[in-house]
């Protein structure tokens, strides 16, 4: 039995209150076990520190793998020694078993449970074979690297051996005792460095929290940890900034929420993902930054059945445009000025977009007089799929800013305007919205099929371990 204790902090997570903007992290034990025993079944880690892998049979690495003939505890390896004293050799290793506990305010145990298969010639002659199980103790400590990311560090290891069980053959006392002794000093030597390792992987996977994740053209996202890590007694929970930037590499700072964001609990076995308000709006304002919100609408971009000509404008206001050439294609100009407002409520999310509506002739050369200026709110409804957002046109309100003539009631307008949106500037929305809220990586948990909520100033991703 290996036992393992990671230290994180001494604080357990808060009451369910995201203080900050950050992220929120809540990774089931689960996962851990599960980035340990996979790391352990598929990855390096046994292969570097004992020998070369070339077989896996029911969770035994035989005679043709790990420890056989020409492997590191064959003949002539580490346990060449015990050999020597007592005709064995190391010919199996039992794939370590994983299991942990949380320990809230403290640590983690975790414990990996495997055995050492051996075989030699008895003193008697015929096959001599025994196994014994291994205990291996480590205490690990929580720091910061130099890059900023929380690492494990290894300050003690121990190996108690077990219970030693004897198969097949006989083997006397006195030499069954010198093996046991000649076990007891080479098994530290041997499966720590494994304990290490596993350490190593742990830190590479935390690691990669600290991350920058490109936003195509937009910019970039960096992620960062706030705090040391926080363990309750079923999941580590990690306070995650996000630090946005554009292309030029200016952070982009949006208002940060006046009330904490009150984080649902947590059920056994899923890991939770709180990403809040800032993140959507961040990606909105770096749209509208760069002018990707901005657009003009040709008659090209909306279908036949809606309306693009100056005729059909016309028979909308005539009072207004009536003295304006007729059978002219028109042209929307949408600008929008400042970044958009997001809001996420209980189970609903909405995009609020203010944008200056000029509505021109659409002539191939020159550049023609707006005949109408208009002030337009377009709110768009939000369909939410992790990692990735899509809009749906709920309405469109606007007000006349300026006119060919004179001041008009423009509710004639909005149904026409609303019409346009729909179906030439929501899709174009989406189109650059392809770029996804991005998400942190944290121990290889895949958020990007969970499922969604919507709460208050934040959307809450779950994923079963």
């Amino acid at each position: 039995m290996w036992s393992l204790l990671l230290l994180w902090g001494l604080a357990t997570p808060c009451q369910g209150l995201l203080e900050t903007v950050g992220t929120l992290a809540r990774i089931d034990k689960d996962e851990l076990g599960k980035a340990i025993q996979n790391s352990l079944v598929g990855g390096p880690i046994l292969q570097n520190v004992l020998g070369s892998v070339t077989s896996v049979n029911q969770g035994l690495l035989g005679s043709g793998g790990l420890l056989g003939g020409g492997g590191l505890l064959g003949y002539g390896g580490v346990f060449g020694v015990v050999e020597e004293l007592s005709g064995l050799k190391v010919e199996e290793l039992t794939l370590p078993q994983v299991s942990l506990k949380l320990l809230p305010g403290f640590g983690v145990q975790l414990s990996l449970h495997t055995k050492v298969g051996l075989e030699g010639s008895g003193t008697l002659g015929g096959l001599l074979q025994l196994a014994a199980e291994v205990n291996v103790s480590s205490r690990v400590a929580v720091g910061i690297s130099s890059r900023g990311t929380p690492i494990l560090i290894l300050k003690r290891c121990s190996t108690l051996l077990g219970h030693i069980t004897l198969f097949s053959g006989l083997l006397p006392t006195p030499l069954l005792g010198l093996a046991e002794q000649t076990l007891f000093k080479v098994l530290p030597g041997l499966l720590c460095p494994v304990v290490d390792s596993v350490l190593s992987v742990v830190n590479e996977l935390l690691g990669a929290v600290l991350s920058l994740v490109p936003l195509r053209p937009l910019g970039s996202v960096e992620f960062t940890l706030a705090t040391l890590p926080l363990i309750s007694n079923q999941y580590i929970e990690l306070d995650i900034n996000s630090v946005v930037k554009s292309v030029a590499g200016d952070v982009i700072d949006f208002p940060k929420p006046r009330k904490p964001i009150k984080v649902p609990p947590k059920e056994d076995h899923t890991s939770q993902l709180t990403v809040p308000l800032y993140l959507f709006s961040t990606i909105f304002g770096l749209l509208q930054t760069n002018g990707a919100l901005d657009i003009d609408i040709t008659p090209e971009l909306v279908p036949s059945n809606v309306p693009m000509t100056t005729t059909d404008l016309t028979a909308l206001v005539p009072e207004v445009l009536g003295k304006v050439p007729p059978g002219q294609q028109l042209l929307l100009r949408l600008q929008v000025k400042e970044a958009p407002t997001v809001t996420l409520q209980k189970k609903k999310a909405a995009v609020s977009i203010a944008a200056n509506i000029h509505v021109l002739p659409h002539l191939p050369a020159g550049t023609p007089a707006a005949l109408l200026e208009l002030n337009g709110v377009m709110g768009v409804g939000v369909e939410a799929g992790a990692p990735n957002i899509s809009l749906l046109s709920n309405r469109l309100s606007v007000k006349l800013a300026s006119s060919f003539v004179h001041p008009f009631d423009v509710a004639h307008l909005e149904e026409w305007l609303s019409d346009v949106v729909r179906v030439a500037y929501v899709p174009k929305l989406n189109v650059d919205l392809d770029v996804g809220i991005p998400l942190p990586k944290v121990l290889n948990v895949d958020f990007a099929h969970a499922v969604l909520e919507v709460i208050e100033n934040a959307v809450v991703l779950t994923v079963a371990s």
